[in-house]
């Protein structure tokens, strides 16, 4: 298929979710415990058909709109990233993501992702606020975050069950003017 760009950074793009995207990857990223331990998905095996459905559910919605992450090098498909749901009378929208190929964990992809679809929240959905949660341990995602400009907002005290015991959440958010700022 063609290479179609929604929003291009130096490293990688983003662009819609497609059904070709739903292939044995996708579905080994989804159900690999190492990859979602801090997903609300992992309490449920995924089948690829259950993906599919997923992905159909997201095609197309205003109010939760859903990218692959794609490498520039190799057109390769190695997370998502979603922005939603929107919250239009306030103007604030959750980030949420995941690089589901480990090879490129570590190496900013997710920063860079964070950053196009806070540039994008901004200046195309003229939003306010975007905002994102993650277990306290998850310091990756915790450092993409930080490093796109995010702060930590708040601690949810023992706010998840996770391995048998209760984990702290993050919020994290920015604002508008603290993105244009930067």
């Amino acid at each position: 298929m063609e290479k179609t760009c929604f929003l291009e950074g130096e490293n990688i793009y983003l662009r819609e979710v497609r059904l070709s995207d739903v292939n044995e990857s996708y579905y080994a990223w989804i159900n690999d415990p190492s990859v979602n331990q801090y997903l609300e998905t992992r309490f449920f095996p995924r089948s690829l058909q259950n993906i599919e459905q997923h992905v159909q559910h997201m095609d197309g919605n205003a109010d939760e709109i859903f990218f692959a992450i794609c490498v520039k090098a190799g057109d390769q498909h190695i997370g998502n990233i979603k922005i939603g749901p929107i919250n239009w009378v306030h103007r604030f929208a959750d980030i949420s993501l995941l690089i589901g190929d480990k090879n490129y964990w570590g190496k900013g992809m997710a920063t860079e992702a964070i950053q196009l679809i806070t540039d994008f929240g901004f200046r195309q959905l003229n939003l306010h606020k975007l905002k994102a949660g993650c277990y306290a341990k998850n310091e990756g995602s915790k450092k993409a975050f930080l490093k796109a400009g995010y702060a930590i907002e708040g601690t949810l005290r023992q706010h998840f069950f996770s391995n048998g015991t209760y984990q702290d959440a993050y919020q994290l958010g920015i604002l508008k003017d603290e993105f244009q700022e930067s």
